[in-house]
């Protein structure tokens, strides 16, 4: 298992934010979902894999990956999965347990919504994954997570396959000690950090915590 390296996974939707994606694992197994092509145009990422139905990839750079060496994995365009979650089952096939994906909205938000719950499902839960998408860096967390950033940014705290329970936070606003959130319940939307790093920490359940930058930060 390649349990020290990352996979990043691009797909595609509007650009991320920089400052977001400025420190990527050097070493990892890229794979773009579709358009992410695009993504990893823009950001000057190296492809290894293509894996999508590519009904929204430019051709070109598709020929253009294909002629760089990547291998290219087609499907077709009446599937059961998304490409985004195709491409996560190959990360893991291929045994990467961490993963990094990039983009992924396109102004779908069905697709949003979807690949966020595919993120938290027990399939992946042996897998630390985070998404950047726009602004934001979503984290599936079953026990603790470290967030950096910078005071003022939100950070919200969202309950997914049922109540979590022992939610502990330090570094922000408002802070949890021992509690329990429920899914659907906004409690812990649009908390903000008082320091450029917090901890959220929780005894059972799956949390997704979505970090997002401040304008301008």
């Amino acid at each position: 298992m390649e349990n020290d390296r990352w996979a990043i996974i691009l797909a595609g939707g509007d650009a991320v934010r920089p400052e977001l994606v400025h420190r990527l694992p050097a070493d990892a197994y890229v794979v773009a979902a579709d358009s992410g092509l695009a993504q990893a145009r823009s950001l000057g990422i190296p492809v290894d894999v293509v894996i999508g139905d590519f009904d929204s990839a430019d051709p070109a750079d598709v020929a253009e990956a294909r002629a760089a060496g990547a291998k290219i994995h087609e499907f077709p365009v009446d599937k059961d999965a998304t490409d985004l979650e195709l491409a996560l089952r190959h990360a893991v096939d291929a045994g990467y347990e961490r993963m990094i994906l990039i983009g992924g909205t396109g102004g779908r938000f069905d697709h949003f919504l979807a690949n966020a719950l595919v993120l938290a499902s027990a399939e992946f839960a042996p897998h630390d994954i985070e998404w950047i998408v726009g602004d934001s860096r979503l984290m599936v967390v079953r026990r603790h997570v470290d967030i950096h950033g910078s005071p003022g940014d939100f950070v919200s705290l969202l309950a997914v396959g049922g109540p979590v329970l022992g939610v502990a936070t330090e570094g922000l606003k408002w802070t949890l000690q021992g509690a329990t959130l429920a899914t659907g319940s906004t409690r812990g939307v649009s908390n903000e950090l008082t320091a450029d790093h917090a901890v959220v920490e929780l005894e059972a359940g799956t949390l997704l915590v979505i970090h997002t930058l401040r304008n301008g930060t």
